[in-house]
């Protein structure tokens, strides 16, 4: 069994099961050998999987890897979009069905893909907090949405009074939507403007690229919830969180701490 080093000063971490300081994880249709071979180096570090798009519904392997995340004690969500079609299909009560029967623990509630109102939005949260916890998404799926910052708070507040644990600012895969420009720079007022209307702990920033998550640990600290990390990042991220990539370190050295008595 790993026993980790402890001769470093770092931030502390909290451990699972973690409130704060989540690192939730997109599945773009990971195999099973991949899954368990992230598993074992990094399940520790893993707090939500979401398995992104629709492609819970074509992946024959999807019951095995759910128990083995289930095994590595890994909460498994199922992607917005998903949900989002079926609901436009009149089949959500079918959608929810067969995900808590799979085994899915949370779900991600989202509209950026099909015409859905906030109160549809608020009514679809609700009926799925029934089986599930809910992770319910804001923003834009397009480039270039330019009221974020005034339209991200309210509809953030009225998620969570619908029942949602969480908030989740779009980012994408790509990092260049929602929370950030199409450079994939952080969108500081959205951010700050979503943090302030329901509190940092209640929202996981979707942040794709190292750059994007190295801005949130800066900004909020190694807690900061931090979502849509690609698998073969999560270990880079958690560097990040404690300060062990030059991206977020800040340390002094000892010896040029006296240095002026030289």
């Amino acid at each position: 069994m790993f026993t980790p080093p402890n001769f470093l000063d770092l931030p502390p971490r909290s451990v699972k099961p973690r409130a704060v300081g989540l690192t939730h994880v997109i599945d773009p249709g990971a195999g099973v050998l991949a899954t368990r071979d992230l598993l074992a180096s990094a399940s520790a570090h893993i707090d939500i999987w979401k398995v992104g798009w629709g492609t819970a519904y074509v992946d024959s392997t999807l019951a095995e890897k759910i128990a083995l995340l289930v095994e590595h004690d890994v909460a498994v969500c199922l992607g917005g979009t998903l949900l989002e079609i079926a609901w436009a299909q009149d089949k959500a009560e079918e959608c929810l069905a067969w995900a808590r029967d799979t085994g899915f623990t949370r779900v991600e509630v989202s509209r950026g893909t099909v015409d859905m109102s906030l109160r549809e939005k608020a009514a679809l949260v609700r009926r799925a907090t029934r089986d599930f916890t809910v992770l319910a998404e804001v923003g834009d799926k397009a480039p270039g949405e330019v009221l974020a910052a005034r339209t991200w708070p309210r509809e953030a507040a009225s998620d969570l009074d619908a029942g949602a644990a969480l908030v989740v600012t779009e980012g994408r895969q790509s990092g260049t939507v929602g929370t950030f420009d199409a450079a994939g720079r952080v969108r500081a007022d959205v951010v700050e403007a979503v943090a302030a209307a329901v509190g940092v702990e209640r929202i996981v920033f979707e942040a794709p690229k190292a750059s994007q998550q190295a801005w949130f640990v800066r900004r909020f600290g190694a807690e900061v919830n931090l979502g849509n990390v690609a698998l073969g990042d999560v270990l880079s991220a958690e560097t990040l969180r404690l300060g062990l990539r030059s991206d977020t370190a800040a340390v002094v050295r000892r010896d040029e701490a006296g240095s002026d008595t030289a």
